[in-house]
């Protein structure tokens, strides 16, 4: 995402003062604790998953987390964007994150995206200094000025700059798509519906720390040549159908997994 270094997943600005060493990789993965799972949003399971509300992750961001902006139906998560003036805010959006950290092994999401410039659907995986660890973040990021491509991006040490932009045919808001990294020690790949998209194999760009899972959309009023001049225009809406993590070395969990169709 922005290359502004902050923790971004905490209810205040936390200012990283200090560069944060490496850890070794055992170190890295000890914290990784999540199991492989399916979830097809029969309902929002509180023992998984963390719905962020009542805060924002810093001034690049013009609305509040709210979890009147998350709910379930028809089988489906809805996260929401809409005008609600709270806490120095004109707008509140919608996240969930899981408790657990995962490891290396493949992290997938079939999501319908929100439209719009200035919004951004997001499908990522990230720690950080709010948990006393390095900021580590693999991205699926769709800006809502062109949904016609998605971002994908790694940050190791709070370092990014390895985006790539990827068309999506049809456009990402128009129906969905599946979206999925295979994150690995030496090796890191995207896919988008099945293809390999990106393919990383410089370990300084692969990240190391067990990270969190996290679904969200939000938007920007400052972030404008990233995320386009933003313009309410009525309520928006990012809709997930399914997401999965699957553990290196496991077989695939389901028929639709990128890991049933690739080695």
């Amino acid at each position: 995402m922005v290359d502004t270094i902050f923790a971004r997943r905490s209810g205040t600005l936390v200012a990283l003062a200090l560069a944060m060493a490496l850890p070794s990789l055992a170190q890295a993965q000890q914290g990784a604790t999540g199991k492989s799972f399916v979830e097809n949003f029969d309902r929002i399971d509180p023992s998984i998953w963390y719905v962020s509300d009542g805060w924002n992750n810093g001034g690049h961001q013009n609305c509040n987390w709210s979890k009147n902006q998350v709910h379930i139906e028809s089988g489906m998560l809805q996260l929401g964007f809409a005008e609600q003036k709270a806490k120095g805010r004109d707008y509140a959006c919608g996240e969930i994150q899981t408790k657990a950290r995962f490891g290396y092994g493949t992290y997938e999401i079939r999501m319908k995206t929100a439209t719009g410039a200035g919004l951004n659907s997001a499908f990522f995986s990230y720690i950080g200094p709010t948990d006393k660890k390095p900021w580590d973040e693999i991205d699926f990021e769709v800006l809502g000025k062109n949904s016609g491509q998605v971002q994908v991006n790694q940050y190791v040490n709070g370092k990014g700059g390895n985006e790539k932009l990827v068309p999506v045919a049809g456009g990402a808001d128009q129906g969905f798509n599946d979206y999925a990294f295979t994150w690995e020690e030496n090796r890191l790949r995207y896919y988008l519906n099945g293809k390999l998209v990106q393919e990383v194999t410089d370990k300084s760009k692969i990240p190391t720390n067990a990270q969190k899972i996290f679904i969200s959309l939000w938007g920007t009023d400052t972030l404008k040549q990233w995320m386009g001049t933003f313009a309410y225009k009525g309520p928006a809406n990012m809709t997930v159908d399914r997401v999965a993590f699957t553990a290196l070395g496991e077989t695939c969990r389901f028929p639709e997994s990128v890991l049933c169709t690739t080695n």
